[in-house]
């Protein structure tokens, strides 16, 4: 399908855009539940739900650090020494104490 563009106005341009936009996601909106049907069939055929394998191939979410270092005034706020330093941790230094007096 050859469209001459030039011989289109604005409104019936942005209306074409519009319409591409649309149709672009409807074939990508189609393409993807091919795929998950597709996907969900086969899972089945093999004793499987579509859910259960997805599960089983969660990343392993890395273990969290303990924290290293507490704040002086509120012993509910904690920094594991790793990431950018908190602004307690910067004050603390730049008023002359040392980052050993916060470690737990």
């Amino acid at each position: 399908m050859d469209i001459d563009l030039n011989s289109l106005d604005l409104s019936e341009l942005k209306k074409l855009q519009k319409d591409v936009d649309k149709a672009i996601n409807e074939y990508q909106d189609r393409r993807i539940n091919e795929a998950r049907t597709k996907l969900e069939a086969e899972a089945r055929a093999m004793g499987f739900s579509l859910a259960e394998l997805l599960d089983g191939k969660k990343k392993a979410t890395a273990a969290k650090s303990p924290p290293r270092y507490r704040h002086p005034e509120d012993s509910s706020v904690t920094w594991t020494g790793r990431g950018r330093k908190p602004a307690w941790v910067i004050e603390h230094i730049e008023s002359g104490k040392q980052m050993e007096d916060l470690e737990i």
